[in-house]
């Protein structure tokens, strides 16, 4: 008989002997067999996602389409008219475009499912009375997991041990302060806020340890059901809302042209069903269905490249933030420094080398078990054998917070069991805050204001030398059952700890390199303002004007608004102080970035537009970041910033090549058949050049990028892009009537040869528009990518060749004569050297406008996590 499924029950209000027996496991754990049969029976750890689909899935929700479904339906009733031909054609067309859309964006969506997995939580489970590391997605009912501050939970689970266990239950509740969590039992009727001997999914440790009996995986999760009952979705970004309101703008355009062309061509009396299909022909022209395509195919391939470089996406949509980043916040350790601490001194209150204070330091690094942290490994790397710290049992043991910044371990001599050594570690002013004596040499002193004075002297001396200092307390204590922060009182303070930790090589070339792209550095550290001031003018950044998070706290929403932008250095600086700051410089209009790895970085690193963190980092870190480093290096942060940049530039010219030769054709003919005495293009004609002329932009993700536009943050302009689209729009429209004058009025053209010529022009300029626009130097001087330039040249040559080749009258074509031809020809190359000179025109125009270069704060939103 198989355990229970605990998901489904009151499991807070039984004892936890009883849930044992129920998912017959113990503090041993699972065996890995019974694991793995357990984790076939209630499936993966893991939250359904309802935006995961299925191949087929995707390629139905293709058709949805309105515009589809409408061109669908008006081919049916034609076909009823007695005109199967041209329905087939017209349904053969909309199914290669709805196939090609698909085939990239299902191809975009596997490879970012792909990358996902690199990055997905692992967990510390106990099975077989041994402690591994699994991942998160493999934990089942029954399973004993270890926690630890800076873990996030994985599932539903009831405490059977902690200590000073504070979990941040806020993804669930909304309270922002942590909950302290102990083992025992809540009533059957105990609301979600209150059950203190239950942890969620979901939600992560702040201080503190304990171990967990998993009850509730995946979907039985409270987490899952909240998920599921609110449908949460990410809020919109910078790019999003750009995208949406040019997908708006388009679709007014296209409503305004249909209605008119559909509504004249009915009172010029002319065939019900052509019109209609000629309309929505039209309206697929106007549109930029392959925009979702193309934004998927690019920010995965974007993904994909910055992975070879070292920086997984977790969400897609971030890379294009990277791009348009101009500031970047960055904790000091492992970014900026080596992150390889090294312990330099263990010092008495008279600056000369202690071997207690190393004692009592070892002790403390070693015995401790809560949260991993780079200086105790210091302390454990530099300890001396020393017979005595063998003599030593550990009691008792007070975690690691970030509001009391100290660690206290209780230990007692083998030898006098009855009395027991407090020892406390932690950042200089709070160990302080707990001692009521010092000792000076060999004598115990009060520690008074005075003596306070001396050693705040001592510590600030080897801060700006550039020392990580912290204080060493001890004091003796009678045996008691059980220690708690109450404990840290009437303290002797014994010395100082230093720890050096230098700028990280090349770290100054990595900096030069972000200002040379527009990106302002602000250095935002725990660490005190000497430490950090001494090692900002060693690396090159602007350490002038500082602000400590006790000005922060005395400063108004307001206040830090105004101080934000001008403040180089946010030294001692706490979890809420850094998101608080974060908040202040995104309401300046900056797209700020946040790098940082630690459990006081997370809330940050939400506030944030775009939060980067490194593959080393403590769980609720990586979960909170957009992007994962593979290493912790500026350089490599840079290179991703220019990926960013180029995947933002390629996604926009396929929105300049919309918005150009594509719209201005459109337009065109939907002018010229309200006074031509036929339509201009069939429907059919129309969706076969809408379709050729899409097929280059699908190499749009892999064309080059002119090196100027990595070289400063880029932001959606939907003003730009209006003004961008009147100006090419009116070239093409111009060409466009030269072009039906030359075929009617010089070369007498028949209603076929018109159609003919008119698509193989149309089709040939909205393909050489590509090449135009694709960059800001004159085209000729800009190298495309191998696959757009050949995909290119392609549809040109078929184009050409198209009104020869067998079916062609199918479509309506017939052979050009060769005077039309090279007419063609000639409109066509000065149709190019006109559009040259006008985009340089409108990019000299546009470098001239006011505030061209500045963000503006109506345009931007961000991100509000």
């Amino acid at each position: 008989m198989g355990p229970v499924d605990t998901g489904q029950r009151r499991y807070w209000s039984e004892p936890v002997l009883t849930l044992c027996r129920e998912l017959s496991t113990d503090l041993s754990g699972l065996a890995e067999k019974e694991a793995a049969t357990r984790l076939k029976q209630w499936g993966t750890n893991r939250i359904s996602d309802a935006s995961h689909t299925t191949a087929i899935e995707s390629f139905a929700r293709q058709f949805r389409n309105p515009l589809v479904l409408v061109l669908i339906f008006a081919a049916s009733i034609s076909v009823f008219v007695g005109n199967g031909n041209e329905a087939a054609i017209i349904g053969l067309i909309v199914l290669a475009s709805c196939l090609l859309s698909f085939s990239q964006e299902y191809a975009a969506s596997k490879a970012t499912e792909d990358l996902r997995r690199k990055i997905s939580a692992r967990v510390t489970c106990v099975r077989s009375g041994l402690e591994v590391t699994v991942p998160a997605e493999d934990i089942v009912p029954g399973d004993v997991v270890k926690l630890s501050a800076g873990n996030l939970i994985p599932a539903d689970g009831v405490i059977m041990e902690a200590q000073d266990l504070n979990v941040s239950e806020a993804v669930l509740t909304g309270e922002t302060f942590p909950v302290l969590k102990s083992p025992g039992t809540c009533t059957a009727d105990t609301p979600l806020a209150l059950r203190s001997n239950v942890v969620f999914a979901g939600t992560s440790v702040r201080s503190g340890t304990a171990t967990i009996l998993i009850a509730a995986t995946g979907n039985r999760t409270e987490f899952a059901k909240i998920a599921k009952a609110l449908e949460r979705r990410m809020p919109e970004t910078d790019f999003a809302r750009g995208t949406r309101r040019f997908g708006a703008l388009m679709t007014e355009i296209m409503l305004v042209i249909v209605i008119i062309v559909l509504v004249a061509n009915l009172l010029l009396h002319r065939p019900l069903i052509d019109s209609l299909l000629f309309s929505l022909a039209l309206a697929v022209g106007l549109t930029p269905e392959l925009l979702p395509a193309i934004i998927s195919v690019t920010l995965s391939r974007g993904a994909r490249s910055m992975a070879r470089r070292g920086v997984i996406v977790r969400r897609l949509e971030a890379i294009e933030n990277l791009g348009s980043m101009d500031l970047l916040c960055t904790d000091k350790t492992g970014t900026l420094t080596e992150g390889v601490i090294r312990l330099d001194g263990c010092i008495d209150t008279d600056g000369k080398p202690s071997s207690d204070v190393r004692l009592w330091a070892t002790l403390n690094a070693t015995l401790q078990t809560g949260l991993k942290n780079a200086l105790d490994e210091a302390i454990a790397a530099a300890a001396v054998t020393d017979a005595r710290i063998a003599e030593y049992t550990k009691i008792s043991e007070i975690p690691y917070d970030f509001i009391r910044k100290r660690l206290t371990v209780v230990v007692c001599a083998k030898s006098d069991a009855s009395n027991d050594i407090i020892i406390c570690k932690g950042a200089v002013g709070n160990v302080m805050e707990c001692c009521s004596s010092v000792r000076v040499g060999d004598e115990v002193t009060q520690f008074d204001t005075q003596n306070r004075e001396k050693l705040n002297a001592i510590f600030e001396e080897w801060s700006a030398q550039g020392y990580r200092v912290l204080g060493v307390a001890v004091r003796s204590s009678m045996r008691k059952p059980k220690y708690g922060r109450d404990d840290e009182a009437g303290m002797l303070f014994a010395g100082f700890l230093l720890f050096l930790d230098p700028p990280k090589a090349g770290v100054s070339d990595a900096l030069t390199g972000l200002k040379s792209r527009g990106v302002a550095i602000k250095m935002i550290t725990g660490d005190n303002r000497y430490v950090a001031r001494h090692l900002a003018k060693t690396v090159g950044l602007k350490s002038e004007h500082v602000v400590t998070g006790e000005d922060i706290d005395q400063m108004t929403k307001n206040a830090l608004f105004g101080k934000a932008g001008k403040t180089d250095l946010f030294v001692e600086i706490n979890p809420n102080q850094k998101e608080r700051v974060i908040e202040a410089l995104r309401a300046h209009g900056h797209v700020v970035g946040y790098m940082g790895d630690g459990i006081n970085d997370a809330p940050a690193l939400h506030e944030a537009d775009i939060g980067i963190s490194v593959d080393t980092a403590v769980d609720v870190a990586r979960e909170a970041a957009d992007m994962i480093l593979l290493k912790q290096d500026l350089g490599v942060l840079l290179r991703g910033i220019d990926d960013g940049r180029r995947t933002f530039a390629n996604t926009m010219k396929y929105i300049s090549i919309t918005t150009s030769a594509n719209f201005g054709n459109m337009i065109s003919m939907a002018f010229a058949s309200l006074f031509l005495p036929f339509l201009p293009l069939l429907a059919k004609q129309i969706l076969l050049n809408n379709l050729l002329s899409s097929v280059p932009s699908l190499a749009i993700a892999s064309d080059n990028v002119d090196p100027e536009q990595i070289e400063t943050p880029r932001r959606w302009d939907i003003g730009s892009v209006r003004r961008f689209m009147i100006s090419f729009g009116l070239v093409s429209s111009a060409f466009d009537f030269l072009t039906f004058g030359f075929l009617l009025y010089i070369m007498h053209s028949t209603t076929d040869t018109f159609r003919t010529a008119w698509f193989v022009e149309s089709l040939i300029t909205q393909l050489a528009i590509v090449l135009v626009v694709r960059t800001h130097f004159p085209f000729w001087k800009s190298r495309p990518g191998l696959v757009l330039s050949g995909l290119t040249f392609a549809i040109a040559l078929l184009a050409v060749a198209l009104p020869y080749l067998p079916y062609a009258s199918s479509f309506g074509f017939v052979p050009l004569p060769l005077p039309v031809m090279l007419g063609l020809g000639g409109i066509t190359a000065l149709y190019l050297m006109v559009s040259e000179a006008t985009k340089q025109l409108f990019f000299a125009h546009q470098q001239r406008r006011p505030g061209a270069r500045r963000l503006h704060l109506k345009e931007r939103t961000g991100r509000d996590r």
